[in-house]
C-alpha cells in the first residue's frame, strides 16, 4: 500500500525544491505552482537556493531555503543539480524521502547532489538511482536548433491516467541517455514516453549502439524507504525552460501530480487543465544565466 496523504486530498501540500545552474528551474517550478494554486486548489511553497540577501541564486550550490515545510508536505517535486547541502537541509529531504509520501522529479534530479567527500558522497548517484531510477550518464550533445528530442507515447501505456490530453509533442531538451548499450532503468519503472534524439553528437561519433537514440523520457515507479512505506514516483529527463510551452508537457506534469497524490480519478479523459495564469517567457537554459535580483515571490 502506499503511504496516505497528511491532509485532506482537496487541497494538497506540494513543496518544490530547486536548486540548478542550468535549467531555469527557479522560473519553470513556481509558473506550475501556480497553475497549481489557481486552477486546482492545491497549496504549494517554493524552496530556492538564495543568496544571503533573499534574491534567488540557483548557483549557489550549498543551501536550499525552506526545506521545513516539507514535515507537512503531501508531494515533494525535486528540480536540483549537484548540490553540496549542509548535513541538516539534506537530512531533511532524506526524512521525506523515506516517509513513504510521493515525489517527482525533473531532468538534473537524475544528479541531485553532489557532496565533496564525507558520509553523504555516498549518495550522489544513489539518491537518484534509488528513487527516481538513474543517475547521470550522458546527454546526447549541447546541439543546436528549436527542437531537439521528439516525444512519442509509449504504446502499452496510452490508457494511463498520466496521459490523458498528452499528444506527442517536440522539445528543445537534449536527449538524456537513461537505459541501453549496458545501462538499465533501476527498481520497477515504466516508461510512459519515449524521446528521439533529433540531433545527436553521439550519431555523428557513430556511437549509437552505446547510447541509443531513443530513450524513455518519463516513468513511473515506486520507492519504498526506512519507514517501510511506498512511495509513488514520476520522473521525467525533460525540463528545458522551453518544454513547458508545450501544452502537453504541462498536462503531463499536472497529470501526474494527480497521480502521486492518489487523485487519478480526477483527471479528466482529455487532461487537466493546464492553461497559464501568469505570462511564461523563461530565459534560456544557460549555467549562470540566471535573472539576477530576483526575491521569491507568493505562489497565489
Amino acid at each position: 500500500m502506499f503511504a496516505p496523504m497528511s491532509i485532506a486530498a482537496e487541497k494538497p501540500h506540494v513543496v518544490f525544491v530547486t536548486g540548478d545552474e542550468e535549467y531555469r528551474s527557479e522560473e519553470s517550478m513556481p509558473m506550475i505552482a501556480k497553475i497549481l494554486a489557481k486552477e486546482h486548489g492545491f497549496r504549494c511553497t517554493m524552496c530556492y537556493a538564495l543568496d544571503k540577501d533573499g534574491t534567488i541564486n540557483p548557483s549557489r550550490l550549498d543551501s536550499i531555503d525552506g526545506l521545513d515545510a516539507l514535515k507537512d508536505a503531501d508531494l515533494m517535486i525535486m528540480f536540483t543539480r549537484w548540490r553540496n547541502l549542509p548535513d541538516e537541509q539534506f537530512q531533511k529531504i532524506q526524512d521525506y524521502a523515506n516517509s513513504g509520501r510521493p515525489m517527482i522529479g525533473f531532468r538534473t534530479a537524475s544528479h541531485a547532489f553532489k557532496f565533496n567527500g564525507g558520509p553523504n558522497a555516498k549518495w550522489n548517484d544513489a539518491f537518484s538511482q534509488n528513487i527516481f531510477g538513474q543517475k547521470w550518464i550522458t546527454h546526447h550533445g549541447h546541439e543546436k536548433g528549436e527542437f531537439l528530442t521528439d516525444v512519442t507515447i509509449v504504446d502499452a501505456q496510452k490508457k494511463n491516467p498520466i496521459l490523458r490530453g498528452v499528444e506527442p509533442f517536440k522539445v528543445p531538451s537534449w536527449l538524456y541517455h537513461v537505459q541501453g548499450g549496458g545501462d538499465e532503468l533501476t527498481g520497477d519503472c515504466v516508461p510512459l514516453l519515449d524521446g528521439k534524439s533529433l540531433v545527436s553528437g553521439h550519431e555523428r561519433a557513430k556511437k549509437t549502439d552505446r547510447y541509443p537514440l531513443v530513450q524513455p523520457v518519463a516513468w513511473t515507479k515506486s520507492f519504498t524507504g526506512t519507514s517501510g512505506k511506498k512511495s509513488k514516483v514520476f520522473f521525467t529527463t525533460l525540463g528545458h525552460p522551453s518544454d513547458f510551452k508545450a501544452e502537453s508537457m504541462r498536462k503531463l506534469v499536472v497529470n501526474a501530480v494527480y497521480w502521486t497524490l492518489n487523485m487519478e480519478e480526477k483527471i479528466p479523459e482529455k487532461g487537466t487543465k493546464v492553461d497559464f495564469v501568469v505570462p511564461y517567457e523563461p530565459t534560456n537554459a544557460a549555467a549562470g544565466g540566471h535573472r539576477k535580483s530576483q526575491k521569491p515571490q507568493p505562489i497565489e
